[in-house]
Parts: C-alpha cells; structure tokens; sequence
C-alpha cells in the first residue's frame, strides 16, 4: 500500500483544542473539565472502560452534541458552540469512520465514494464516469486493491470487514479530511483483516493527518498511538505516550480505575 499525498504544513498549532469542556444531559455530567489538544500528525488513542465518556467526547468534538459549557477551538481558531453542528463539522474537515456498518452494501464502491458529494456536470447531472475514475484511482493508487476482483464497481457486500474499513478511510482522506476518527475499527475482524486496518491507520498519520483512535484491544493503539487519554467516568485520568507506560502497567491502571482513588504511580 501505498501513502497518500501528504497535506502542506498550516500556520496553525493545533488541529482541535477543547479547554474545560463539558457536556451534562439534565442531571447527569458526561463529560467534566477536557482539556484535549491534538496536532497535526498525531494519532490519539482514546481508551477507557464502556460508559466512561469516549462517544460523548467524540461527539462533542464532531457536533452531534452540545457542549454545556467550556471552550473548543479548531485550527486555533474559538468555535460558536451555540451553532456547530455535524454539517459544520464537515466542512472543518473532521469525519468519523464508525464501527457500525456505514457503507450501502448493495451500492458499488464509486457511489459510496461519492454519496452526498457526488461530482456533477455541467447541466447538473451525476459524472458517473469521472466518479468511476477517481474511485479506481484511490482503490489502485491509495488503498492499495490491486487485486482481481475489486474495482470501482465492485459491491461493497463482496469486501472483507478490513477492506470496508480502508473504504471508509480512503473516503475521508479522498474528501481531504485532516482529523480523522476511528471508532473502534477492529471490532469484529480476523486476524488478518485487523492488520489491513492498522495498515491504514498509520497511512493516515504518514499522509500528514491526524486520527483520535478509539479502541478497547489495548495491544492496537498501544503500538500504534502516539499519545494515549484516558478517560474515566467523564474525565480524563490520564494522558500519557506509549513510552512513558508499558502494555503492562496501562492494563493495570485501567483495571486500578475501577477501585477507589486509583492512580499511575509514580
């Protein structure tokens, strides 16, 4: 497989920044006091326990859900949280790659790579030819499918779970995204379709871009993370790189998480 083009250096520091950022639904706090910056180049593993925050977050930072208080910024730039949406989120060049199926199964790869920006001509119809083409283009040149068998017409029900994850991955890159979330993508996988996943995960950050990767096999975004947050009951417990904590002693502070003052030792 091949990299893809990598993006040019930006004056700005960081890609998205949340300072003191929280997000209650009535009663009940999600998320207390983030403080998350991530830069460009950078792959963040967003680990944690089921319920301890990691969904919220990740939909607070895409605008599928309304902060209540705190501050984001985006390309250092203050976000209106009062009018960020999903729609603007887009347009910011953040996309998400779900573990749930977010491909038409019966649809060919050229029209999932294109639904909902479809190129147009002239008189305002579909330039299925030119779709087909830059399909191809990504499928051979980008994702690496030089196989027999896979092109741009090819349905999505006949790919590997691991080749319908690089689809959704060689999409967001195609529509030049530059924060890109993974949302537990290995979920489910044989062995070697989790491996064409990583591959493409460490694509992305060779590309220039960045990934929030979220994973509950810690072995996967222990060695593939650059900075791994934890997250607990809504905060974060900690924010360390890989180097700093071994495979080991990240297992057990998260089974230490669960008991009463838990914490790294020093």
């Amino acid at each position: 497989m091949t990299s893809g083009q990598a993006l040019p250096q930006p004056a700005y520091t960081n890609i998205v920044r949340a300072e003191k950022l929280c997000v209650s639904f009535g009663p009940v706090q999600a998320l207390t006091d983030i403080d998350l910056a991530i830069g460009r180049n950078d792959i963040v593993g967003l680990i944690g326990d089921n319920g301890a925050g990691k969904s919220t977050l990740i939909k607070a930072l895409t605008g599928v859900v309304r902060p209540s208080s705190g501050r984001l910024y985006i390309r250092d730039q203050p976000v209106d949280l009062g009018r960020y949406s999903v729609r603007k989120a887009h347009a910011l060049r953040f996309e998400t790659v779900y573990q749930e199926k977010s491909l038409g199964e019966k649809q060919p790869l050229w029209r999932n790579f294109f639904a909902g920006r479809q190129i147009v001509n002239r008189f305002g119809f579909i330039n299925v030819r030119e779709q087909r083409r830059i399909a191809n283009e990504i499928l051979q040149s980008h994702l690496g499918f030089r196989g027999v068998g896979i092109d741009a017409d090819s349905t999505v029900s006949n790919l590997s779970g691991g080749e319908r994850q690089g689809i959704a991955i060689g999409r967001a890159m195609h529509f030049d995204a530059d924060l890109i979330i993974l949302d537990e993508p290995t979920t489910a996988l044989a062995i070697k379709e989790v491996q064409k996943v990583l591959d493409f995960v460490r694509w992305i950050k060779e590309s220039g871009r960045a990934a929030i990767y979220i994973e509950h096999n810690l072995a996967h975004v222990h060695a593939l993370a650059d900075r791994l947050v934890v997250l607990d009951r809504g905060r974060i417990a900690a924010s360390v790189r890989p180097a700093e904590l071994s495979l080991d002693a990240l297992t057990r502070f998260l089974i230490d998480l669960q008991q009463p003052k838990a914490g790294i030792a020093a």
